[in-house]
């Protein structure tokens, strides 16, 4: 796998401050996508062991609130078997809730152009290691970028149709229906300031 760019102390792609990783490689073209510079799987520079422990180095500061991953496209079959390990290796070195010594938690966010029924089993992006990744992930943003839904007043996605999915809420859901994650579906909740616009 290839990655486009590293942002650190990034506050566009998720709540706080973040270090967000492009991956390079997506099929989808969307039509005024922000980074199409990254479609291609050869952009960028090969992702290394090396780049991943820069970015655990990153994360491991009381300012930074976690990764986000982006793209190009995280769940496409080639980025999900180049992501698992890094994000297990993330997820065990920042576990949900602190480490119990009181570090702050560090939340891993993720922007697909896929919606989480693409990724269920059986689906256009399902591959062996989708559900392990799903599990690393906190809050999902789903949906393609569709230019004519843009919306310059939404936080953290840009079109309409996108959402914005409280994976960690969602698996609760889903664990106490017995259902699959895209039968139970809870969404991220915003700061009031910001889900009114009132500011």
């Amino acid at each position: 796998m290839n990655y486009a760019e590293i942002k650190y102390s990034d506050i566009a792609n998720g709540e706080g401050v973040r270090t967000s990783l492009f991956v390079s490689g997506c099929r989808r073209g969307c039509p005024g996508c922000f980074n199409s510079g990254a479609w291609s799987f050869s952009a960028g520079e090969p992702f290394t062991r090396e780049v991943e422990d820069r970015i655990i180095e990153s994360l491991d500061h009381p300012f930074c609130d976690g990764l986000t991953v982006l793209g190009g496209e995280p769940m496409e079959p080639e980025n999900q078997r180049g992501l698992m390990g890094f994000l297990e290796r993330v997820r065990e070195r920042f576990p949900r809730g602190g480490d119990g010594a009181g570090a702050p938690a560090k939340t891993i966010w993720c922007f697909t152009g896929d919606t989480l029924d693409e990724l269920m089993p059986g689906a256009r992006h399902h591959t062996e290691v989708t559900d392990r990744l799903l599990d690393c992930i906190d809050i999902l943003v789903d949906g393609p970028w569709v230019q004519e839904l843009y919306d310059i007043s939404l936080r953290f996605h840009g079109s309409s149709n996108q959402r914005i999915i409280d994976l960690n809420a969602t698996r609760s859901a889903a664990l106490e229906a017995g259902v699959p994650l895209s039968e139970a579906v809870r969404l991220w909740q915003d700061e009031d300031v910001y889900a009114t616009h009132s500011m």
